[in-house]
């Protein structure tokens, strides 16, 4: 017999209370402890010792985790100071203000050092954007600091492997192929650093057959161009979630990955927030997407559309507003009756919330980027929630012109190519093109902090610093510009990209002989064009030093945007079409990003914030499921099993995880994995499926590929690694014995039977309810907080009472409403 559906569950085995699930939840925390176990034969076998005790005996450090990497330690002795740095107070922490830059990935941070060595980064509270918010893989770029992978010297390289060479030899070889006078490409994912471009302009002058190209891993060209066709600036809007009380996101995962997450959620979670019981007030959240994102997870209602449907979804929403405020409507592809529906209640309440709503797209197609544009512009949101004077600089990238450069060099009329940041070899939808293509340029320079795909198929490498040993600045908006400074002295003999292109410009604005250089030539274009306009009366130097404290320079932002002059009807017939059949959406990982990660062990253990899993890249598979208690599983298939993945005639094997929420006909995995050229933490982890990516028909790199075929079963992953659930909190349900109400972390399920049938019941410490209702359920939500004053009562750490007495505590609040599940905490 059907049972009636749950309230909350957080698994397919936990919606039917599966007995095996509720015994592993009763083993969550076992007597014995590793401790304890010490020197007793086969300890590290045994399966009785908790992972928290683990963790306490290893100790979560950078031991632990160069541990975990399978890295050597290096041994260095200790000297102590003849003369103590007067900066230095040993066992007192140090900070310095400073941005973490990947690509156009940007976080305000501070960097906290001890004895002059960087061991935590934070966010940096006065920053506007972030307001001190942070993320997982700024936190984690502390260990890919002491990565034991990284380049260690200038090189020749040679079927992959190098061979060390000096810098003034490396200087050498390359000047000399630069003066041969072949065209000159540069390429680089986004940058946003204005010391940087004038470095980029300072080597063009010197060489003015050089051209530069930007691209992104994850594209945002399409996003560019309808902004450039509707208002003349190719730049992403600032969008204001704060300011919006309706939220429409197409397939853009705004809290997870894209663009700016750390931004966005910051203000997205300001809309969430409920402050006053008496007048509660709540944006309402929209996501259309084929499988479930970060951003899903927190949205109020989700449409789910397969990938290809995307622009019939778009396309109906404008059709609905444009109907309601007089413009001109367009012929729109079908869409699936029920999504239809959800785009007609869409619509009215955006319209409801007029000048007040925000329509966002992270699909990389023209067409539908130019309706949204549109759509924002029909509801009156430009100039509340999309501003343009303030607009984002993170994504600068051109599809086109990533495709321009390999024709050129496929054409062999390359001659010196230099990859100043970035793995296009790898970690883009044009990748496999790249590669073919290099092998026609004679000279391949790869500017990399490790030897990765790029670097391999390069004839010289040279080696860059870390973030924290770098000097440098940021500007990921138009009106606030950043400074990054080092924290440490660089590990390595290694330089700066920027510094390494005005060494063979041959610049004279570099200063060889200084013991800084780079830094000397951002300081000196700071003073030449920013100080002019922004000194406020102070003169360079306290300009400079009070900048340098903050991290943060606030200047006049400015656009010659006009009005939305883009014609919807002339880019309409480049809307996707609905295909019919299976659909895959490949995605961007809230840990691994395009795979600039891999090497990183912390963020391979990062779970994923939706199926929990570490340590690869799985293939989401769709579960049948009615809504009620019943499911089905894909093909009979069960978690960590492996498949046979083909798509346009290759085949690669992947290992399932299945789904809830999912389009029915849509799987979905993750970019970004699978690598060979990476070090030991993320060589072969995962499955590489960088060349599924495709190429849509207007040169946009596209995320999903239609006509995936999955086959049964062809074996069993073995490291399948996914966090286990926590089942213990709550669930409550009746004794088949006694027909008695219990807790399950009361009593064991050997103890219930199989016949024990558990559900949140009105004693779970799980509590909903509507914000219609809030102000009525205050009082009830206070006397259960009463009831469940017992929880208060247990203790992480049974029979140390005596230590609590003391008055050791430590407690925590989290406001479900704001906290989104980024794993940043």
């Amino acid at each position: 017999m059907k049972q009636p559906s749950k309230e909350m569950w957080v698994s397919a085995q936990d919606l039917r209370n599966d007995p095996e699930l509720l015994a592993a939840a009763n083993r969550e925390f076992p007597e014995t402890s590793i401790v304890e176990d010490l020197g007793k034969e086969g300890t590290m076998d045994r399966l009785e010792s908790s992972r928290r005790d683990f963790l306490k005996f290893l100790g979560f450090s950078l031991g632990a985790a160069t541990v975990a990497a399978s890295c050597e330690i290096p041994v260095k002795k200790a000297i102590p100071y003849v003369i103590k740095p007067d900066s230095i107070v040993p066992g007192v922490a140090s900070y310095y203000a400073s941005a973490f830059v990947d690509g156009g990935d940007f976080l305000p941070v501070l960097v906290k050092t001890r004895e002059g060595r960087p061991i935590k980064i934070e966010g940096n509270a006065i920053s506007p954007m972030t307001g001190g918010g942070t993320s997982a893989r700024a936190q984690a770029s502390v260990l890919s600091l002491y990565d034991t992978n990284r380049l260690q010297s200038a090189g020749k390289v040679e079927d992959g492997r190098v061979t060390a060479m000096s810098w003034d030899e490396l200087d050498k070889e390359v000047k000399a192929s630069l003066a041969k006078g072949g065209s000159i490409r540069l390429v680089s994912r986004t940058v946003i650093s204005p010391s940087a471009k004038a470095a980029i302009a300072a080597f063009s002058a010197k060489y003015p057959n050089t051209n530069w190209v930007q691209y992104d891993p994850v594209s945002c060209s399409a996003l560019l161009d309808a902004q450039e066709m509707s208002y003349g600036v190719r730049a992403v809007p600032s969008y204001h979630f704060d300011r919006a009380e309706v939220i429409v996101s197409f397939d853009a995962d705004f809290l997870g990955t894209w663009i700016s997450p750390v931004e966005y959620a910051r203000a997205y979670s300001k809309g969430r927030k409920v402050t006053d019981t008496k007048a509660a007030r709540m944006s309402r959240h929209y996501q259309v997407e084929s499988f479930m994102s970060l951003t899903g997870s927190n949205a109020d209602h989700r449409v789910m559309v397969k990938p290809s449907e995307q622009g019939a979804a778009i396309a109906a929403l404008y059709n609905a507003v444009a109907s309601a405020t007089g413009a001109a409507t367009i012929s729109a592809p079908a869409l699936n009756d029920k999504a239809k529906k959800a785009m007609t209640k869409v619509a009215g309440d955006l319209l409801k919330a007029a000048g007040k709503s925000l329509v966002v797209c992270g699909v990389n197609n023209l067409a539908e980027q130019v309706l949204v544009a549109r759509i924002n512009a029909l509801l009156g949101n430009d100039g509340t929630t999309v501003t343009l004077d303030d607009h984002s600089l993170q994504r600068q990238g051109s599809d086109q012109d990533l495709a321009g450069l390999i024709k050129e060099m496929k054409a062999g009329s390359v001659g010196t190519l230099i990859v100043l940041d970035g793995n296009p070899a790898f970690d883009n939808a044009q990748s496999a093109g790249f590669r073919d293509a290099m092998s026609k340029v004679g000279t391949r320079i790869a500017c990399a902090g490790t030897l990765e795909e790029t670097g391999a198929l390069s004839t010289h490498v040279a080696p860059t610093t870390h973030l924290l040993e770098s000097w440098g600045d940021a500007q990921p908006k138009n009106d606030q510009v950043y400074l990054i400074q080092p924290t440490i002295a660089p590990l390595f003999p290694v330089r700066q990209w920027e510094e390494s292109l005005l060494v063979w410009a041959e610049s004279a604005d570099l200063d060889q002989t200084s013991d800084q250089p780079y830094y000397d030539f951002v300081r000196k274009n700071w003073e030449r064009t920013l100080y002019p306009a922004q000194s406020g009366g102070k003169n360079f130097t306290s300009f400079w030093e009070s900048t340098l404290h903050d991290g943060l320079l606030m200047v006049s932002g400015s656009s010659t945007a006009g009005s939305n002059g883009a014609s919807v009807e002339a880019v309409a017939s480049g809307l996707t079409k609905p295909t019919g059949g299976d659909e895959i959406q490949f995605f961007e990982s809230i840990n691994m990003g395009a795979g600039q990660f891999a090497g990183n062990p912390w963020l391979q253990e990062l779970a994923d914030p939706i199926t929990r899993c570490v340590w690869g890249n799985y293939l989401y598979v769709p579960i049948g499921w009615d809504g009620g208690n019943d499911y089905t599983f894909f093909q009979g298939l069960q978690d960590g099993d492996r498949v046979n993945l083909e798509i346009n005639g290759v085949t690669q094997t992947v290992t399932i995880v299945h789904q809830f929420g999912l389009m029915p006909g849509t799987f979905a995995i993750a970019m970004g994995y699978g690598r060979q050229t990476v070090g030991k933490a993320g060589r072969n982890i995962g499955t590489n499926v960088q060349d599924f990516l495709t190429v849509n028909q207007n040169g946009y790199a596209t995320s999903f590929a239609a006509a995936p075929v999955v086959s049964g079963k062809v074996g069993r992953d073995k490291e399948f690694a996914c966090v286990q659930h926590h089942h213990t909190m709550g669930v409550t349900g009746a004794d088949p014995k006694t027909g008695e109400t219990i807790n399950v972390d009361e009593k064991t399920v050997a103890t219930i039977g199989e016949g024990f049938q558990g559900s949140l019941v009105d004693r779970s410490i799980i509590f909903q309810g509507n914000l219609a209702d809030l102000e009525q359920l205050e009082e009830k939500i206070h006397h259960k907080r009463e009831e469940f004053q017992y929880l208060n009562d247990k203790t992480l750490y049974p029979s140390y009472d005596e230590v609590y007495e003391m008055g050791h505590h430590w407690g925590m609040h989290i406001d479900l409403n704001a906290c989104i599940g980024c794993s940043a905490c």
